[in-house]
């Protein structure tokens, strides 16, 4: 029967979109759901803040009257305007193993981009680089992470297909925890402290982060803009971020370095690994899977999901990343962890990845970001 691809235009249809996955997966034990609300407030522009310089459509394939497809399109203008490419997003893709239904998606969303006058398609990609970004193409046994996204091995063979090639790619690694720090280490960040006038700033509770969140994603904003694809958050995308995580975060994983003047020098923040329960909870809290997810942020979940890093441009190079993994490696002795994931970071960053050869490591996962010429 032939593919028909429905653009959404209620709730229902929302709804529908943000369950697929967990029907085209059920049963894989690699793939790990996104929490429902999130996904839901990502597509309502209320709840948004990037539709102020954005606009999106979804769409969803039936074949027969099932769904059997998925697909969002974004154009995100403040990109555009800053990187100089006419280009489209296209992300939240999945679809069956069906060369015309994935055909049949990105024709509609490479249309969409051509009446708006765009040159390019690209993705998979979100609204921000706070979204969901990057196709696997490597590490398909492996168990997929909140931060990332999960695909089966056929996803990227579809887009080849469909003419698409490599744009960039990001690495990911699992490190494995010491049994202590090294003298080396622990001398290395005596010295930045001491030269630099870096302390670590202390917290005994989430809400003791909140006065800092500002200067934390002003100092990711300043670190992060020359990277690949990166838009600067807004002001209420930062006061949604602040509010919707920082009160959130055990203080412990999120480790904070202020200067003499109390600016934010750098940070890196990380969590007790939520894989497992998200499986179990199918990503949504109610009726009960908040308890899965409260169980997760014990102390006996021993592995850890890292997800932002940043340090201010004019101390990079100073040994400041250096003093930041120490202390998140000492906070995860203490705690008995047993190994991080990196998530994701680009396979350009060497100074990033350059951490990684000081511990026990394994490059396990890869995915990308495709592009095509479509005007």
């Amino acid at each position: 029967m032939e593919v028909k691809v429905k653009e959404i235009t209620c709730k229902r249809d929302l709804k529908d979109f943000i369950n697929f996955p967990l029907k085209l997966y059920a049963g894989n034990d690699k793939f790990v759901p996104s929490f429902y609300f999130d996904e839901i407030n990502s597509f309502i522009p209320k709840k948004n803040p990037a539709f102020d310089y954005c606009e999106s459509k979804q769409w969803l394939a039936y074949r027969d009257g099932k769904i059997v497809g998925r697909i969002a399109g974004i154009i995100n203008h403040k990109y555009i305007e800053k990187w100089g490419k006419k280009a489209a997003r296209f992300g939240w893709i999945d679809f069956i193993d069906d060369h015309e239904v994935s055909s049949a998606l990105m024709k509609t969303v490479i249309d969409w981009a051509l009446e708006n006058k765009l040159e390019y398609i690209h993705g998979p990609l979100g609204f921000t680089d706070m979204d969901y970004e990057g196709m696997l193409i490597e590490g398909f046994e492996e168990t997929g992470t909140l931060a990332t996204i999960y695909n089966y091995p056929y996803y990227p063979k579809h887009l080849e297909k469909l003419g698409f090639e490599k744009e960039v790619d990001w690495v990911e690694f699992e490190i494995k925890v010491p049994k202590e720090i090294p003298d080396k280490a622990e001398r290395i960040g005596e010295i930045v402290k001491h030269k630099l006038g870096i302390r670590i700033l202390k917290a005994r509770k989430a809400k003791d982060l909140i006065p800092y969140g500002r200067d934390l994603f002003l100092t990711l904003n300043d670190a992060y803009k020359d990277l690949f694809g990166f838009v600067e958050l807004t002001d209420k995308q930062i006061d949604k971020y602040i509010k919707q995580y920082i009160g959130y975060i055990n203080p412990e994983y999120l480790i904070l370095l202020l200067d003499k003047s109390d600016r934010v020098a750098g940070f890196v923040i990380a969590m007790p690994s939520l894989s497992k329960a998200l499986q179990k909870s199918k990503g949504k809290l109610l009726p009960f899977g908040f308890l899965h997810i409260l169980k997760a942020l014990r102390k006996s979940n021993r592995y850890l999901d890292m997800y932002l890093g940043a340090i201010r441009p004019d101390l990079q190079g100073k040994g400041v990343d250096a003093l930041l993994m120490t202390e998140l490696t000492r906070s995860s002795i203490k705690n008995g962890m047993i190994s991080a994931e990196t998530n994701i970071e680009l396979e350009t960053n060497v100074l990033v990845q350059g951490h990684w050869k000081y511990f026990e490591n394994r490059q396990h996962k890869r995915r990308r970001c495709f592009i095509k010429k479509i005007g």
